[in-house]
């Protein structure tokens, strides 16, 4: 049966649409209050992302109470390392954390390449639910980390602003690097084409932390990678989102995917003319969305006249903040959907 609202996967490929669609990173989160209650139901964020009941009901949350034009899949990018069976904490008010991590290819070794139906079905059985439960009305956005963002978490144990263990590998030991970079890379094909054989209409790609690499680090760690990825998903459209990565716009626009994220930093004319053939996503600053009501109407305003005939999405530069007020939200997604109206 065909989507009632398919204007994502038509601007995804390239096609003209009556409007920009939109949608947000993080809108299934504790920006709402109906998630919030339902995290409280499920006593922890492992035990929502891994209960596909509960995973499906925050996943439709935002096409219900937002109106945006996507639903995106509850999980997180981190089930990949624990599919391979490095398992991991999710601590209030600090972030993930590993109990165990990966530094010599013998502890690569006792890693295992995901199985997807097997460790991560979980989230394949929510994907199911979940397009039960939209009936046609939106499309659904899979998705998974970048192979080189997985890399950080795995060899750093936790979140960092600089990486540092991460990077010190790529310089110390870039054969264990590349050698886990690749095990990493197997199991998000394999992840990321069972969620399209379970309904995702589209998959997004997130390199969180591209931005702490140099260009010729990204070149060699992350891009090779993420270009085997793309060149492995042929059923649906790709979306590589490498924050920070401003200098790789040009390689990236050049992977064989079909959309590109672009982060609040990156200049838009720019990115057009370094990137003409490809539909651009993005790229409001998630703090506009504090300011006032008109404040939000004129940045939104201004943005989508800068994108203007480029096949685009709208989008924010990251995720939502939590603590971003919904009615701001909804705003955001209104001017969007008036001022895009052809």
């Amino acid at each position: 049966m065909k989507l009632k609202n398919d204007l994502i996967l038509r601007a995804a490929r390239g096609e003209q649409t009556e409007r920009t669609p939109v949608w947000m990173m993080r809108q299934a989160g504790r920006i709402l209050a109906e998630y919030r209650a339902v995290r409280e139901k499920a006593g922890s964020f492992i035990k929502l992302a891994t209960t596909p009941e509960l995973a499906a009901e925050v996943t439709v949350q935002p096409v219900d109470l937002l109106g945006v034009d996507a639903a995106i899949i509850f999980s997180d990018i981190l089930v990949v390392p624990e599919g391979m069976g490095l398992p991991y904490e999710m601590i209030e008010q600090r972030g993930p954390v590993f109990p165990q991590t990966v530094h010599t290819l013998g502890d690569l070794e006792k890693l295992r390449i995901a199985d997807p139906e097997e460790h991560l079905g979980y989230v394949l059985e929510a994907i199911r639910i979940t397009k039960k439960a939209l009936d046609h009305r939106v499309p659904l956005i899979g998705f998974a980390g970048a192979p080189f963002t997985i890399f950080c978490y795995m060899t750093e144990g936790k979140g960092s602003k600089t990486f540092s263990v991460a990077k010190k590998h790529l310089y110390t030991d870039p054969l264990f690097s590349h050698a886990l970079l690749q095990k990493i890379t197997d199991s998000t094909i394999a992840y990321l084409k069972a969620q399209i054989a379970a309904g995702a209409d589209l998959v997004q790609l997130f390199d969180s932390w591209a931005g702490i690499l140099s260009p010729e680090q990204y070149r060699e760690f992350s891009l090779p990678y993420i270009k085997q990825i793309c060149d492995s998903i042929t059923e649906v459209p790709v979306t590589v989102f490498a924050k920070g990565a401003f200098f790789a716009r040009e390689e990236i626009g050049q992977l064989s995917c079909s959309v590109v994220g672009l982060d609040w930093n990156m200049d838009i004319s720019e990115s057009k003319k370094l990137i003409p053939d490809k539909t651009l996503q993005g790229n409001l600053d998630p703090c506009v969305l504090y300011a006032s009501y008109d404040q939000i109407r004129t940045e939104v305003r201004k943005m989508i006249a800068q994108f203007g005939t480029h096949p685009y999405i709208a989008n924010l530069g990251h995720g939502v903040y939590p603590d971003t007020d919904p009615d701001k939200v909804r705003c955001f997604i209104e001017t969007v959907k008036e001022y895009s109206e052809k």
